[in-house]
């Protein structure tokens, strides 16, 4: 059985999961599972599909960066596919690990990706601190902090850290923080 799987980030992007599912029903799927979350977030219809395979199913995906976030998860799901004696197949790459030749160029591909994201990740740090250096750059204004003296004026008046940050629409840890702040001068 052909088995696919579709998936993107945000509800905006839900012109791209139509396309990818589009895709895969063109490409013979016969059962199709779709999602929209991020790749980081836990993936329910991933774990779904990985479970529904069998021993001869062909995993259909239209590209590799909806399936994996990082190598060592791509060669989870590369495992978790052999395991059940399947295939993996990324239409917009033209890879099936059916055969050895294209298991190499998936591993080789998704080498190449983890590297272009590390570079980027990088850039955009060096970029941060040069902006910084220049005083471009000043970072998210803590925006808790500012609210210091009226955390403590109602943490005072006996009202708990949870009602505290749901009233001033703020995280428990930063009115735990600001109550530090304030105790420690």
């Amino acid at each position: 059985m052909r088995i696919g799987y579709a998936r993107t980030s945000t509800l905006e992007q839900e012109a791209g999961l139509e396309a990818q599912i589009r895709i895969l029903n063109e490409n013979a799927c016969e059962k199709i599972f779709s999602e929209q979350t991020s790749s980081v977030a836990v993936r329910e219809q991933l774990d779904t599909t990985l479970e529904f395979m069998r021993e001869g199913d062909v995993l259909v995906v239209t590209n590799i960066d909806r399936l994996a976030r990082s190598v060592s998860h791509l060669g989870d799901i590369i495992r978790g596919v052999r395991k059940k004696k399947a295939h993996l197949q990324i239409l917009n790459l033209g890879i099936d690990t059916s055969t050895a030749t294209g298991e190499l160029v998936l591993n080789l591909l998704g080498s190449v990706a983890q590297f272009e994201r590390a570079m980027m990740l990088e850039r955009q740090r060096e970029g941060i601190s040069k902006a910084k250096a220049e005083g471009k750059y000043k970072g998210r204004t803590p925006t808790a902090m500012k609210q210091a003296d009226k955390i403590v004026e109602l943490f005072n008046e006996g009202i708990g850290p949870s009602a505290i940050s749901k009233q001033l629409s703020i995280g428990r840890s930063s009115v735990y923080r600001a109550l530090a702040s304030q105790t420690a001068v």
